[in-house]
């Protein structure tokens, strides 16, 4: 390909950051790696040749690679659900654990549904577990579809080690609940669910909120490391965040890594309500399994969401 070829790498910046999200686990670090991609891309593309492979491929190539060097060293993104044990004190000490690289949520609006499939936090969590040349894999072959011989030649390997990583990650991922049992956030089904969530939390309902709720259903809250298994102790739980915050709490929906959402908003002593937390729902079986809630102001950045609203303005969006 000469320089002066007119080449658009644009149209796959989408694509290519929902891929490194998947690799890394960080909306941030893919942002960046996509940026690096591109960079690289661009200051390479006399070195293309059509003839062995689509831009496409290409490029997923060069990200593959900005993903596997940015992984060198670096630990996983867990959830706190992966580092111990639930909690059974809902008075335990709200302390971050700023030293741990979290996952982080992803922003569903900001990119179109066709190239946002596939990110269920569970998986993205589980997926951080595996070596990074098995996630790469994973990711390449089960969710984008490319064929082993692609994979290899993105990766620099044979054929016969691309299908054995696969099969190693398949392995390590057949845990991972059930996919199919998981609801897509438009079904009415599940939005009734999140409707009544809302009603009831805004209402400071914990009864309601709890008949919402799966038996064993989870709640987490990074940065803070405590996590929570069981309808009782999340009930316990946000009997104390009321207690400690107050009536009068306003909820935004939304969706991220193609769950139901739900942006809260907690009063403010003058009035109005601010940005409190992102809480990322499963919902299986017309019931509430897991609820993650994330608190990080620079994870909520990202989603673009007012930090304040007066107050009659969550009433009139309904």
């Amino acid at each position: 390909m000469r320089h002066d070829d007119p080449v658009d790498f644009e149209p796959y910046r989408g694509e290519l950051v929902v891929f490194c999200y998947r690799m890394m686990g960080s909306f941030h670090e893919a942002e960046d790696l996509v940026q690096e991609t591109l960079l690289r891309a661009w200051k390479a593309r006399d070195r293309y040749a059509p003839a062995r492979a689509s831009v496409r491929t290409w490029l997923y190539r060069i990200a593959t690679n900005a993903c596997l060097t940015a992984l060198e060293g670096h630990s996983r993104r867990p959830l706190p659900s992966g580092l111990g044990m639930p909690s059974d004190d809902p008075g335990a000490a709200l302390v971050p654990a700023l030293d741990v690289p979290w996952l982080e949520p992803f922003p569903d609006a900001r990119f179109d549904v066709e190239v946002r499939a596939d990110l269920r936090l569970a998986w993205v969590a589980a997926v951080q577990v595996l070596p990074a040349r098995q996630r790469a894999v994973l990711v390449l072959r089960e969710v984008l579809a490319f064929t082993a011989a692609e994979v290899a030649e993105q990766l620099g390997t044979t054929v016969a080690a691309v299908n054995s990583a696969l099969q190693r990650a398949r392995a390590a991922l057949a845990g991972v609940g059930d996919a199919g049992a998981v609801t897509e956030p438009d079904d009415p089904e599940v939005q009734a669910v999140i409707q009544r969530y809302i009603q009831a939390f805004e209402a400071t309902d914990v009864p309601a909120l709890v008949r919402l709720l799966a038996e064993d259903a989870v709640l987490e809250m990074p940065p803070v490391p405590l996590w929570y298994r069981g309808s009782q102790d999340y009930g316990r739980f946000l009997e104390r965040v009321f207690a400690m915050r107050g009536p009068g709490w306003g909820m935004r929906a939304l969706t991220s890594n193609g769950q139901p959402a739900l942006a809260a908003y907690a009063p403010e002593p003058g009035g109005g309500h601010r940005l409190h937390t992102l809480q990322v729902f499963t919902v299986t079986g017309g019931r509430i399994a897991h609820n993650v809630v994330f608190a990080d102001p620079c994870v909520l950045d990202v989603f673009e969401l007012p930090r304040d609203i007066p107050a009659d303005q969550l009433r009139r969006e309904r």
